[in-house]
């Protein structure tokens, strides 16, 4: 799930080496840290979030084929 994560942020940003993610997982359940520059944070999380949702959307359906719950966190530099 954090290649995938990192793919679309990269994919989004302008600052492509300001990009971060960590994964923190307990059992089933899994934390994804998402940490992009200030001036990219607009792009990542869209207009009204909808980029955002779609984000954890897209990875919450790759985790459920794995019996497994994803949180993404979207956290500023």
């Amino acid at each position: 799930m954090r290649e995938l994560v990192e793919f679309v942020a990269k994919s989004l940003v302008t600052n492509v080496e300001e990009v971060e993610v960590s994964e923190n997982t307990r059992g089933n359940d899994s934390v994804i840290s998402l940490k992009v520059a200030k001036e990219d944070m607009g792009k990542v999380i869209g207009k009204k979030g909808k980029i955002a949702k779609a984000l954890r959307t897209v990875v919450n359906a790759a985790a459920s084929r794995n019996d497994k719950k994803v949180i993404v966190d979207i956290v500023d530099k």
